[in-house]
């Protein structure tokens, strides 16, 4: 198979992909906290279908045009239906009931944890690559999750089920970040808007059925204020990094989020940072740290490919013709035609070949 001359590759492909990833943790993470104190007294159904309300709002206002973003189509549904179960279903009820009974401070921890298994799910689902360091920086987050469930355990069994709780929603998570990673292409204003609506009239209807009472005003423009950016925005932003360089490594940038989250518990006066929390909070932070450090970069092989997405003709996978040539990013059907080179890569769209020994 011929070389093709392409135009010259990044040579950090992940660094695009790492900061809209830090920018989902950051929002995210900020949320956990704010959602303890704003949802205090308010069910774990009626705030979860507050959250996803305000999701779909920010969903609403950043949809693009169809020219630049590729739509959702009708075989998405199931996917989208199974990912609003998950994620805006089961994670965010799990986590609204966790947070009423263990600190915020060891919670935003655990939820570290939804990093390792995106990751597990992403290499049994889509066969991304995990070397040996991917593996020992999962290790290291499983290690700092299991200190921080050893040490609330001392505290008492309300204390615990709350962090397992926790640890439930970073599994329900993990599942839909990785059911996300076949949307990654999609228009993400419009998956956002999809998948909040749905989980929030699932939500709102289950809280209605339990005769959960809607809170006050202040707590509800608070929640949809969280929601709309730390579920909204930050969804949005999670799905571009997913399209920039993967499910896995998105899911252990993000993994920033329950630091900052921390950060901020503790800034609003949680004092429940103990020793073992300590521990568990620095084995992750290793977990994190050693897992951005990867790097990989080989000769390999592409396959004809056709599909539809939003795209640039300036990343040496995109030659294909216009008359006239459009500017920036830009959406349509398209294919590509078989290729063989070498460059620094990530597990994106275009980048799904196996290897020797994976």
């Amino acid at each position: 198979m011929p070389h093709r001359h392409a135009p010259a590759l990044p040579a950090w492909p992940a660094v695009r992909g790492g900061l809209l990833a830090l920018l989902a943790a950051a929002l995210f993470g900020i949320s956990t906290p704010l959602v303890q104190r704003a949802g205090a007294g308010v069910g774990a159904f009626t705030t979860a279908a507050l959250l996803y309300l305000g999701a779909a709002l920010a969903g609403l206002l950043t949809r693009q045009p169809r020219e630049r973003e590729a739509r959702l189509a009708s075989r998405d549904l199931p996917r989208l239906s199974a990912m609003a179960l998950f994620g805006a279903g089961l994670g965010p009820v799990a986590l609204a009931w966790g947070l009423q009974h263990t600190s915020g401070t060891s919670a935003s921890l655990l939820l570290t944890l939804e990093a390792l298994f995106t990751a597990l799910l992403a290499r049994l689902l889509y066969g991304e690559v995990m070397d040996r360091r991917a593996w020992l920086a999962m290790g290291l987050l499983l290690a700092g999750g299991v200190a921080l469930i050893l040490d609330q355990g001392r505290a008492g069994t309300p204390q615990l089920l709350g962090l397992l709780a926790v640890g439930g929603a970073t599994l329900a998570w993990g599942v839909d970040n990785t059911l996300s990673r076949g949307l990654a292409e999609r228009d993400p204003g419009q998956v956002v808007l999809g998948k909040a609506v749905l989980g929030a009239s699932v939500t709102g209807l289950l809280g209605a059925w339990r005769g959960e009472a809607l809170p006050g005003v202040a707590a509800i423009a608070a929640l949809l204020a969280i929601g709309a950016t730390g579920y909204g925005l930050s969804l949005r932003f999670y799905l571009l990094a997913q399209r920039a360089f993967g499910a896995a490594r998105t899911g252990s940038v993000f993994a920033f989020a329950p630091f900052i989250g921390a950060a901020l518990a503790v800034a609003l006066g949680d004092q429940s940072l103990s020793a073992g929390v300590a521990l568990g909070g620095l084995l992750m932070v290793a977990g994190v740290v050693l897992h951005l450090a990867e790097s990989h970069a080989h000769e390999h092989e592409h396959e004809a490919l056709e599909h539809e997405h939003a795209h640039r003709h300036d990343d040496g996978h995109h030659d294909h013709v216009h008359d006239p040539m459009p500017t920036g990013p830009h959406s349509h059907p398209h294919r590509h035609e078989p290729q063989r080179h070498a460059h620094a890569h990530v597990p994106d769209a275009h980048h799904t070949h196996r290897h020797g020994g994976a």
